[in-house]
């Protein structure tokens, strides 16, 4: 074993010779300090015996640590070797501690952009993970929600709404932080709200009930939101009450109905309407129709559904008639020349010119679709076939899992219901074979 008093020239002129891995030059003022010189690198360390077994334990790289230091650190472990330590041990102790501050340290950061978190943030966040599971008309209603506003109003400007679109009703609470949304906070978001319409207030209301809900569930999310702040009297008490709808044509409405309707100039819109009330299909299923899903020889229409994603219902004599006279301009059989999708795009403004020249209540588009299940029950078709025409889920288990009824079935009552509808209008359903006039019975 080389001893020598360790001097910085002579840590300098170390070497470690060519034919070893490495060498020790142990000093004479602290014992158990020496230089460790390998191929690459030269370092202090310290050895010594505790409980028989040689302790290592590396001290540092000579041009980070003076000698004055390394003799010290030397002393120091020597110390802890005479009580029965081991430095390995108080090193790796050290490191655990240094680890776990480090962890702490990170763990208060990122539960600090935890708090931080805004309700923009997690209703991206939100509609990302939820919305491959609704309807069009759901996406809608969310991003509308969340709409800064400001863009200018072309058409339909409401009196006293001004020439620019107002934000969404969600829009004002975006740069909130989650955990802010208290039932306080709610209650004057309602208030403000309810200024400027009770039932879209209502609606928007359930939109962030919703997505409380779901926050509440996620664990990214846990202890900043409060899914029962919805739920407290202070804000229920400010959603209103909305009935469910029950407008629908009734039998003794259907003569003026069509007869108004079927004097639209437009036949494309005549068509369309009539369509909707003997079809019940929802309003974008059909004007989404192209000519690729009319089978005239079948008789068979191809619906784009919402729900089950397609669904093939019978194409009845009447709506045959109706289709076969339409314009084939393009692909749709709905189509538009003015429309840049080049398809029927706005159905409602002739139903209700036509509904006010008939002197009907302004009945919806859907009110039309809520109309064909409503006059079904006049011919006592089991409310399953109503429902798979219509593309409703299946309500009865039995409905669900067993009942799944051929075209032909089903255009057996269809043709029924089509029938009656237009007995009750005092129009000819045309016959098998028969030339579409879609005469008036005298």
């Amino acid at each position: 074993m080389q001893r020598e008093r360790l001097t910085p020239d002579r840590i300098r002129r170390f070497s470690c010779p060519a034919d070893a891995k490495q060498s020790f030059l142990w000093d004479t003022d602290a014992p158990r300090l020496a230089v460790r010189a390998t191929a690459g690198a030269k370092s202090f360390i310290f050895e010594a015996k505790l409980n028989r077994q040689t302790v290592r334990v590396t001290i540092g790289d000579v041009k980070a640590w003076n000698l004055d230091d390394a003799r010290a650190e030397a002393r120091r472990l020597q110390t802890l070797i005479d009580q029965g330590t081991d430095p390995r041990q108080e090193k790796a102790d050290k490191q655990a501690a240094i680890e776990a501050r480090k962890a702490a340290a990170e763990a208060e950061q990122q539960e600090q952009q935890r708090q931080a978190v805004t309700v923009g943030e997690a209703w991206a966040a939100y509609v990302a993970a939820r919305s491959h599971k609704w309807g069009d008309s759901h996406k809608r209603d969310h991003e509308k929600a969340i709409q800064p506003g400001g863009e200018r109003i072309t058409r339909g400007r409401k009196k006293g709404q001004g020439e620019y679109s107002l934000p969404g009703m969600v829009h004002s609470l975006l740069l909130e932080p989650l955990k802010d949304l208290t039932p306080e906070r709610l209650t004057a978001w309602m208030q403000e709200n309810n200024a400027r319409g009770a039932t879209e207030a209502a609606k928007n209301f359930r939109l962030l009930r919703a997505f409380l809900n779901w926050c509440a569930e996620r664990p990214e999310y846990v202890g900043l939101v409060r899914a029962d702040a919805c739920r407290t009297s202070e804000v229920r008490d400010h959603v209103k009450a909305v009935k469910a709808k029950g407008d629908s044509l009734q039998r003794e409405q259907l003569t003026l109905w069509f007869e108004h309707v079927r004097q639209l100039g437009n036949p494309v819109h005549a068509a369309y309407l009539q369509t909707a009330l003997l079809t019940g299909a929802r309003r974008e299923e059909l004007t989404g129709l192209g000519w690729a899903d009319v089978d005239f020889q079948w008789k068979s229409l191809t619906i784009r559904d919402k729900v089950e994603g397609e669904r093939i219902i019978p194409l009845t004599p009447y709506v045959a008639a109706l289709l076969a006279s339409l314009p084939r301009r393009n692909e749709w059989v709905f189509s538009s020349p003015s429309a840049e999708s080049g398809r029927l795009q706005e159905p409602l403004k002739p139903h209700k010119n036509a509904m006010q020249a008939a002197g009907l209540p302004p009945f919806t588009l859907h009110d039309l679709r809520r109309s064909f299940g409503t006059l079904a029950e006049w011919c006592e078709v089991p409310v399953g076939v109503v429902a798979q025409i219509q593309g409703h889920k299946p309500s009865a288990l039995a409905e669900k899992h067993y009942r799944r009824r051929p075209l032909d079935l089903l255009r057996m009552w269809h043709v029924k219901i089509e029938a009656w509808i237009l007995e009750q209008a005092g129009i000819e359903q045309p016959g098998e074979g028969q030339a579409p006039e879609l005469r008036v019975v005298g």
